[in-house]
């Protein structure tokens, strides 16, 4: 390959050829999947140096924008303590270190501290680090934690004794996110992963036993397995889910040795999830009903003809989540787009929703820990109101905050305004796209304008806080989300609009918004710049196809842009399971409609918007060869001198860089890449004509 300086890196070509349903392609750069192949680690540290070397002159911008998003962090900080029994558990920061602390007090928040995990402690000498469960037992003393180091989101699990801070042997390799203790404090539930990291079984370990009993074991490639809790905590749950299915088992904790029951066996097509009080189960489900339903059932058999409805199914609106307390139910709700909390007394005191300030937001329910209590803990952010956290008394409606992140700098959000647009799709349907700027803004089509967007899986990109965007917005940009179909923005019927042999819709509806921000003079196309990640990056590749004369630049992260080859081999991570959301293309209807539109199979001789790729070597989700094929085949085709630089995290995976520092880093080089290349600070080298 080439490695002159300045000039990129040309990927060797090695043809591969595969026939597929009667079409032959041909893929230059399928060698690149080897990552033991002598020239692929070469290839990437080569485009590494050669990002680098484009960048150089936006060194001083680097630096300056990491100082301005570092200098609005409370670096000593303390998250909101969470109350479990008599201990207040929560995490602080402390400045100059990366990682958080966990700790916990006992008896008032006014008590001495003890430090449970430092995070800082734990990563030394590692290039990466990320903790994933984090459970102590139900007496208090014992924590199961586990731990990633490379980034692959295989963990390890230990227990550590929180009586004399020492280490128990136990120690569980190749571990998934969930973990739920018994109620006997001796015993465990945790996931294991297959050869194509999908969590598939459940075991049940004993403190100091050698031998893990299998649990359950799902054989269903499209199913993963999850655990979860009541928050009764009578019973554990074994969650079983595809895109489209679930099903649910269940066991009393305090019968750990006992055998999971099927709460609801599985129906093709129909998802739900449960909750506990007392003698029932609540049950939210879209049987019947497309946004779902909430349906009450005896724990003694929870079988359909024994449900009886306590919310019903509504026209505009999806139920999200249900969580039951001892004496209220919870909802989430999503109606219009916005997400809403609703409050039920069990006791007869009707229903009532929690109300919000401003017409566009975000609000979720945070930890609640306590079952027999008033107090609903809630999140609450929008594009100009930092993350907060209430405690809402459910029965007199007061709230109370308990914290708010604290941005250093002055900022102030009466300076700014957000809004929310609608594009109109080539279908005609009505498109949300959430906007914020600086009250200063001036909408002559001169402004630049960055626009992000997903739309994949039913996950909604809600509008919430972002203080490192204020390094783009303070510097005259506005920044957009386009709630474009395949999420669940506009509710459950919204993401079935956006999968399978719909997807196109999510790309229509992203090019229907960039083109109304053009269209109501926010920005112009040589200053609209538009940035997605994972799905999101299938997004960006599919667009900038499809349009490349709508975008002036492009910001993608772990991009799944090699989509049709890796749905077709049923190996790798994911594949099987995203059958649901993207089709098989075994079958030749979903072959021709994914080879259509995927990214790498449609890059042509023509001219593109200015290119910002990164990836990560462990990366189980999209693997880093999805990225660098595509950037290796941009480069031949392209017909512009516009950058196209490609830039790796060797010690990551699909989440980025681990420590807050570093993630910083990665954002401010990220930000120098749009404001060069858009003209408006800094710079970035021009490409040669490839």
């Amino acid at each position: 390959m080439s490695t002159n300086p300045g000039s990129p890196p040309a990927a060797k070509i090695i043809p591969h050829v595969t026939t597929v349903h009667g079409d032959t392609r041909v893929d230059n750069y399928f060698w690149l999947r080897d990552r033991d192949h002598p020239d692929t680690l070469a290839y990437l540290r080569a485009e590494n140096a050669y990002a680098e070397e484009m960048m150089k002159a936006g060194v001083p911008l680097r630096t300056k924008l990491y100082g301005e998003m570092l200098g609005r962090i409370k670096q000593t900080d303390v998250s909101a303590p969470v109350k479990r029994d008599e201990f207040f558990y929560y995490t602080r920061t402390e400045e100059g270190k990366p990682y958080p602390i966990h700790c916990r007090k006992q008896g008032s928040l006014e008590a001495p501290e003890q430090v449970l995990v430092d995070g800082n402690a734990l990563a030394e000498g590692h290039g990466y680090f990320r903790i994933g469960n984090f459970i102590a037992s139900p007496n208090h003393r014992l924590l199961a934690y586990s731990v990633d180091f490379d980034g692959n989101e295989m963990y390890t699990i230990r227990v550590k004794n929180l009586d004399t801070g020492e280490l128990l042997p136990d120690e569980i390799p190749n571990t998934y996110y969930s973990l739920e203790w018994a109620s006997d404090n001796a015993a465990f539930f945790y996931t294991v992963l297959d050869e194509a990291l999908r969590p598939y079984k459940v075991f049940r370990h004993t403190l100091g036993v050698a031998k893990n009993p299998l649990v359950y074991h799902e054989p269903d490639e499209r199913f993963t397995v999850e655990l979860s809790s009541t928050r009764s905590r009578a019973y554990v749950f074994i969650n079983i889910n595809s895109s489209l299915t679930s099903e649910v088992r269940f066991l009393s904790k305090s019968e750990p040795h006992g055998e999971f029951r099927v709460l609801l066996p599985r129906v093709f097509g129909t998802e739900y999830d449960v909750t506990h009080r007392g003698a029932s189960f609540f049950i939210r489900t879209n049987d019947a009903a497309k946004g779902f339903r909430v349906v009450e059932a005896p724990v003694a058999d929870p079988s359909k003809p024994n449900w009886k409805e306590i919310i019903p199914a509504r026209d505009g609106v999806t139920v999200e989540n249900v969580a039951a307390f001892q004496d209220y139910l919870v909802t989430e709700e999503r109606q219009g787009g916005l997400t809403q909390i609703w409050i039920r007394d069990f006791r007869g005191g009707g229903a009532h929703r929690v109300e919000f300030p401003e017409p566009t937001y975000t609000a979720g329910l945070g930890p609640n820990a306590e079952f027999n209590t008033k107090l609903l803990r809630f999140h609450y952010t929008s594009l100009v109101t930092p993350e907060s956290v209430y405690d809402y008394n459910m029965a007199t409606c007061e709230r109370e905050l308990k914290k708010r992140q604290e941005v250093l700098g002055g900022y102030d959000p009466a300076l700014y305004q957000s809004e929310r647009i609608f594009a109109v799709a080539p279908d005609g349907v009505e498109v949300p796209v959430s906007i914020v700027y600086k009250k200063r803004f001036v909408r002559d089509g001169r402004a630049p304008l960055l626009l992000y967007g997903y739309g994949s899986y039913g996950l909604s990109s809600d509008p919430a806080f972002s203080s490192n965007v204020l390094s783009l917005i303070n510097r005259g940009f506005a920044y957009a989300i386009a709630h474009i179909r395949g999420g669940m923005d506009m509710g459950k019927p919204w993401h079935e609009d956006g999968r399978l042999l719909k997807k196109k819709n999510t790309f229509t509806d992203f090019i229907a918004a960039a083109e109304r921000l053009v269209e109501l003079r926010y920005t112009s196309p040589g200053r609209l710049a538009i940035t997605g990640g994972s799905a999101g990056g299938l997004l960006m590749g599919a667009v900038i196809n499809m349009r490349p004369d709508l975008f002036a630049a492009v910001v993608t992260r772990v991009p799944f842009v090699d989509s049709l080859n890796t749905a077709l081999d049923a190996s790798l991570p994911l594949t099987v399971g995203e059958y649901e959301e993207f089709g098989n293309p075994q079958e030749p209807d979903f072959y021709h409609y994914m080879k259509s539109y995927a990214p790498y199979e449609n890059v042509a001789a023509q001219e593109y918007p200015a290119i910002l790729i990164t990836a990560g070597l462990n990366d189980p989700r999209v693997s880093y060869w999805e990225p660098a094929k595509w950037t290796a085949k941009l480069r031949t085709m392209k017909k512009d001198k516009r950058p196209l630089l490609l830039k790796t995290n060797l010690e990551a995976g699909h989440f980025g860089a681990s420590g807050r520092y570093e993630y910083l880093k990665e954002i401010a080089f990220n930000y120098a890449f749009l404001l060069g290349v858009l003209g408006i600070e800094g710079s970035v080298r021009a490409s040669p004509l490839s």
